[in-house]
C-alpha cells in the first residue's frame, strides 16, 4: 500500500494523543511514575495475549534472533525506561509546555544518530518537511500564555537537562530499533522492547520501595480504566505502528511525525477540557501540518 509508512506514523501520533490524555488523567490520581510502570505491565499482557490468539508466538517472541533481542532490548531500556523516566520527571520540574519544546530536539537527534549509526541520509524534501513541522510545533509550545494551574513552573537547568535526555533516549531508542526492524513483525518487536524495560522498572521500584504506590494504584478503578485505554492505544497499537513506519521511513522522519503530538492533541483538549486555542496555536498547527504533508511527498 502506498504511503504505508507515513500513514502508520501519523496513526501513531493520533493514538498517542489519546493515550497521553488517558495517562495524564490517571497520573493525577495515582502519580506519573506509578502510571509509567503499570501501563507497561498492561501493554505487555495485551501483547502476550495477542501473540497467543494470533498464533504468532506463545506469549513472548522467543523465535526472534539473538541479534533482534539485543538491539530491540537495548532500544526498550533506552526508550521506555531511561528516556521515559527523564521525560516524566521533567514534566514535574519545568512543566509540560517547556518540556515539550525541548523534546522537539528528538527528531534532530534521531537524524544525527541515524547518520552516525545507520548511515541514513535525508532528502531536501525530508529536511524541509522536518523544519516546517518542528518550527510549527516549537512556535506553539513556546507560547507564553499558559494554563493558570501551571504558572508556578519555572525553567531549571536540571529540568531542561532531563527533558533533553528524554529526547535523546527517544532518539537513540528509535535508531537502535531501526537496526533490526526491517522485515520483523512490529508487534513482536514492541513486545521485546517492553520485555527488556519491565525488569528495570521492577528493580527500581523494589530498591525505592515504591510497590505500595502500585498497590494503591491498582485499587483505583477509574485510574485503571484510564490506563487500560492508554496502554492499548499507546504502547500496544501506537508503538507497534511506529515500528511499522520505520520499516518504510528513516528513523528521523518517523520521529518527526511523533514530534507533531502537541499539535495533534489540540482538537482533543478543545473537546475534552474545553480549552480555547489561540490564533498563534492555530497558525502553528497549520505550519506543522504543512510540514507533515511535505513528508508524504515522494522525492
Amino acid at each position: 500500500m502506498a504511503y504505508i509508512g507515513e500513514i502508520a506514523a501519523l496513526s501513531t501520533v493520533v493514538l498517542w494523543a489519546i493515550g497521553t490524555l488517558s495517562f495524564e488523567a490517571a497520573g493525577r490520581r495515582i502519580g506519573s511514575t506509578t502510571v509509567n510502570f503499570i501501563r507497561l505491565v498492561m501493554a505487555w499482557g495485551m501483547l502476550a495475549i495477542w501473540g497467543v490468539v494470533s498464533s504468532r508466538y506463545a506469549g513472548v517472541p522467543f523465535g526472534a534472533s539473538g541479534e533482534e533481542w539485543l538491539w530491540l532490548g537495548a532500544s526498550g531500556l533506552v526508550g521506555f525506561f531511561l528516556g521515559d523516566l527523564c521525560l516524566f520527571r521533567s514534566f514535574i520540574l519545568i512543566g509540560p509546555r517547556l518540556c515539550t519544546l525541548v523534546f522537539t530536539l528528538a527528531p534532530v537527534m534521531t537524524a544525527l544518530l541515524g547518520w552516525m549509526i545507520l548511515g541514513e541520509g535525508l532528502t531536501p524534501l525530508n529536511s524541509l518537511g522536518m523544519a516546517l513541522t518542528l518550527g510549527g510545533v516549537g512556535w506553539v509550545v513556546a507560547e507564553r500564555k499558559v494554563h493558570a494551574s501551571v504558572k508556578h513552573w519555572r525553567p531549571s537547568a536540571w529540568g531542561v537537562s532531563l527533558a533533553a535526555m528524554g529526547a535523546l533516549g527517544q532518539a537513540l531508542g528509535m535508531v537502535l530499533s531501526k537496526k533490526v526492524i526491517e522485515g520483523m513483525d512490529p508487534i513482536s518487536a514492541t513486545q521485546i522492547r517492553i520485555t527488556a524495560a519491565l525488569p528495570a522498572f521492577a528493580i527500581m521500584f523494589l530498591l525505592l520501595r515504591w510497590y505500595p504506590r502500585v498497590a494503591r494504584g491498582l485499587k483505583d478503578r477509574r485510574a485503571m480504566a484510564q490506563m487500560t485505554l492508554g496502554a492499548f492505544v499507546g504502547p500496544v497499537l501506537g508503538v507497534s505502528l511506529l515500528m511499522l513506519s520505520m520499516q518504510y521511513l528513516t528513523a528521523a522522519v518517523s520521529q518527526t511525525f511523533v514530534a507533531a503530538l502537541p499539535i495533534v492533541i489540540i482538537p482533543f483538549v478543545m473537546v475534552i477540557h474545553k480549552e480555547r486555542v489561540s490564533l498563534r496555536a492555530a497558525l502553528g498547527a497549520v505550519i506543522a501540518v504543512a510540514g507533515v504533508a511535505i513528508l508524504f511527498i515522494k522525492s
